[in-house]
């Protein structure tokens, strides 16, 4: 099946060039130290986006990686478009700023108001509160008959923290933001200068909790169905050949899941990296057709670059540890805590290898253990 899907590889990836943005302010920013250059490909998964929070801080922290493009779906697309704001904003210790101010507002602790909490709660599901009625409510009715004006107001939360204007008219970094069209079950990557407010909520619309959020008149639903995160624009959108993913749903389980709440969770989890594991594939398959010559490297018109993956991936181990907390914010900042080790332990082991060789197969699906917390 994978060849069939992947012949017309040409109609899935962007062939034109990004148009001129319009001229605005120079934004301010401060001295960045050159390094490494790698794309960021950040998968979502709710609440545990709190761990790739903390895998961006010790990269931003550490500063020897310098940021070319950043693919976000889900939860995954909130964090991508915080760190851009940030690097916009102000360089890195600006980006590390606009995360942890983001993930203290949905925190129990964050203060906001009674609907926006409830709505954040079913995004962020770690937070325990009384407010998780709507998690049962929502088994019996839709998002339809419980919001029929659709009143979205983690839009209005994104929309404190997040300057979309500037994003669309950066130049500095690609950024990509999947989301999955509800009619025809495709994936949709929305590119710099198509990133609003309503595609950042399509790519993290829960179908149970959200109404499709609508985008030229097609709706869309959460972008972790279709592109969990998106790696097959990098084929061709940026020059830098490494992609660093941040996984957050556990790869492998090996204890079997008998209570409900366990079992759903891990029917997620494998719907959720179904899409990863597809999108590594095609990496791999054009890869493979660069090695033997029937596909052009380079940067220019009908060429592809041959991509080197690397992975943080949070375990099963990593998150059965955060899951014993019980407040918003704590929680929060465990998992903040686990993916700067995560990353520490990366760059300790991998440094050497960006730019030079993969650190996982994007054919068999094999992990370097060092890359496993």
């Amino acid at each position: 099946m994978l060849p069939l899907l992947l012949v017309n590889l040409s109609h899935l990836l962007p062939r034109r060039r990004r148009p001129a943005p319009p001229p605005r302010r120079a934004p301010i920013r401060t001295s960045i130290r050159r390094g490494k250059r790698v794309n960021l490909a950040l998968q979502g998964g709710g609440a545990q986006g709190a761990f790739t929070w903390g895998v961006l801080d010790q990269l931003l922290e550490d500063g020897r990686l310098e940021i070319d493009g950043i693919s976000g779906a889900s939860a995954g697309a909130v964090n991508a478009v915080m760190l851009d704001d940030g690097l916009i904003r102000g360089g890195p210790q600006a980006a590390r700023t606009r995360l942890a101010e983001f993930w203290r507002a949905v925190s129990v602790d964050g203060h906001l108001p009674e609907l926006q909490r409830a709505v954040v709660e079913r995004l962020f599901p770690f937070v325990p509160r009384d407010g998780l009625w709507l998690s049962t409510v929502s088994r019996f009715f839709s998002p339809y008959d419980l919001n029929p004006l659709n009143i979205n107001p983690l839009k209005e939360l994104i929309d404190r923290f997040v300057d979309f204007e500037a994003i669309r008219n950066e130049r500095d970094r690609e950024l990509f933001v999947s989301a999955t069209n509800v009619h025809t079950g495709e994936v949709r990557t929305f590119r710099r200068p198509e990133i609003t407010e309503e595609a950042v909520m399509a790519s993290a619309c829960l179908p149970l909790l959200f109404r499709a959020v609508e985008i030229d008149g097609i709706p869309y639903w959460d972008g972790g169905y279709g592109s969990n995160p998106a790696l097959v624009p990098f084929l061709r959108a940026t020059t830098t050949e490494d992609v660093l993913i941040v996984q957050i749903n556990p790869r492998e389980r090996r204890k079997i899941p008998t209570r409900t709440r366990e079992i759903v969770t891990r029917v997620n989890e494998i719907n959720f990296n179904a899409s990863l594991l597809s999108e590594l594939r095609a990496v791999n398959f054009v890869n493979r057709l660069i090695d033997e010559g029937k596909l052009r490297r380079g940067t220019g018109r009908g060429e592809f670059r041959r991509l080197r993956l690397h992975r943080i991936v949070m375990d099963e181990t990593t998150l059965g540890a955060a899951g014993t907390l019980s407040t918003g914010y704590e929680s929060f900042e465990m998992l903040h805590k686990l993916g700067q080790r995560a990353a520490r332990r990366f760059l300790d082991a991998h440094f050497h290898d960006v730019g030079r060789s993969s650190t996982i197969d994007a054919g068999e699906e094999e992990v370097k253990p060092e890359l496993v917390e």
